[in-house]
């Protein structure tokens, strides 16, 4: 078909692909893509020379084509400028939901305590299995719990267990031990997420409270009630296990405090809490009443901040009234009653997430260990409470015992 100028319309160019000038075909026009056609999986299959199902894997990454024959593919699509259509692949997901056999895939919840079920003995760990396991439900897992340090488990062994149970998603989380201590898995075969900091290595994408930032909303809340002097009460473990983030954002905030000579924390230790040995669940680690006395006549402080469960009682041994002697901020708050002001951690939301990243590193078949590992942190949530009075003049702190 010819057109008024000359201009030469091929059947193709109807299609939508290419013109050429002039009053024959030349042979050797190069078919042009115009601007609103998209690529697609057809056509980078008819140019790798492979069926249209091969490339589906390979940019899924799946591991059950050879890693060469992936990266082939995936360099070529990159080349041909491809991109996925969010609709379709929408689409693909939802109709691959609803054919999903009954059975869910299981995910596995890897914990490192020192006996197979402490770890619930202590709430942010069990708010961490709480959302997990009701996120994983909701994206159709199912969430199952592997302990460690079981009689005979090693590492080895594990992956073994997990591999034949055709397992490749895992939670590591309410870990124990030394902070150096490595995780020896066989890593390739699985994604992972871990849930806070322990253990060390390696470094895998980690889902974590925000200690730093709870810490500074809770400064920046006591300072605006017209507080200056402000002293942290900190097990020193508790700042161990988080890469200091609690006294971090503590000493950070102190800087804004113009004027103000900083009080020093009070960080006290657990004995054996440099080995990882674990806290009875029935014995609380408060802080010793001695040191705790001292640090009050040196330093006077107006609030202090400390995990309430663990320094309120020694107060009162010490004859102080909270808050009429002293003003008290709870930042690892546990209930929110009104009674103590603090911050809630929202460590449920940190058990979704988790299972919120494996998710998508599964649906993308990304396995072994990340080039770029991420943290994500959850911030917390303040709570006003009596122990918290709006700060009236300065007051000397009255240690009566």
């Amino acid at each position: 078909m010819t057109g008024a100028d000359g201009v030469v319309v091929h059947a193709a160019a109807r299609r939508g692909w290419f013109l050429t000038r002039g009053k024959g075909v030349q042979s050797n026009a190069r078919p042009v893509r115009p601007m609103n056609r998209r690529i697609t999986m057809a056509d980078i299959a008819r140019k790798a020379g492979v069926h249209v199902t091969t490339v589906s894997l390979a940019l899924r990454n799946n591991p059950r084509l050879p890693q060469a024959t992936r990266e082939r593919i995936q360099a070529l699509a990159v080349e041909m400028d491809y991109r996925p259509d969010p609709a379709i692949a929408s689409l693909v997901a939802y109709r691959h939901a609803i054919s999903r056999p009954s059975a869910p895939q299981p995910l596995a919840y890897v914990t490192g305590w020192h006996s197979q079920w402490g770890w619930k003995e202590r709430p942010a760990h069990l708010e961490f299995f709480e959302g997990a396991s009701a996120r994983a439900r909701q994206l159709g897992f199912d969430l199952q719990h592997f302990w460690l340090r079981a009689p005979e488990m090693t590492d080895k062994r594990m992956c073994q267990i997990l591999h034949t149970r055709g397992i490749t998603g895992l939670i590591i989380a309410s870990y124990t031990g030394a902070s150096g201590h490595t995780l020896d898995f066989e890593w390739a075969h699985f994604s992972a997420v871990q849930i806070d900091y322990l253990p060390s290595q390696p470094e895998l994408h980690r889902v974590s409270n925000d200690q730093r930032g709870i810490m500074q909303l809770a400064m920046r809340r006591v300072a605006a009630r017209g507080y200056r002097r402000i002293g942290l009460v900190l097990p020193q473990w508790w700042d161990d296990g988080v890469q200091y983030a609690w006294s971090a954002g503590y000493l950070a905030e102190q800087q804004a405090l113009a004027g103000q000579q900083p009080i020093p924390m009070l960080r006290y230790p657990w004995p054996g809490s440099e080995t990882g040995r674990p806290i009875p669940v029935d014995q609380v680690p408060l802080v010793p009443v001695e040191p705790l006395k001292r640090w009050l006549r040196e330093h006077r402080p107006e609030v202090v901040f400390g995990h309430a469960p663990y320094v309120l009682p020694q107060l009162e041994q010490l004859g102080i009234a909270v808050p009429r002697d002293l003003a008290f901020v709870d930042p690892s708050l546990i209930q929110a009653d009104g009674t103590v002001a603090g911050v809630m951690h929202n460590s449920r939301r940190v058990g979704e997430l988790a299972v919120e990243i494996l998710s998508g590193q599964l649906q993308h078949n990304v396995y072994g260990l990340p080039a770029y590992p991420t943290v994500t942190l959850v911030e917390g949530t303040w709570h006003e409470g009596a122990s918290l009075p709006v700060a009236g003049p300065p007051r000397p702190t009255a240690v009566r015992r």
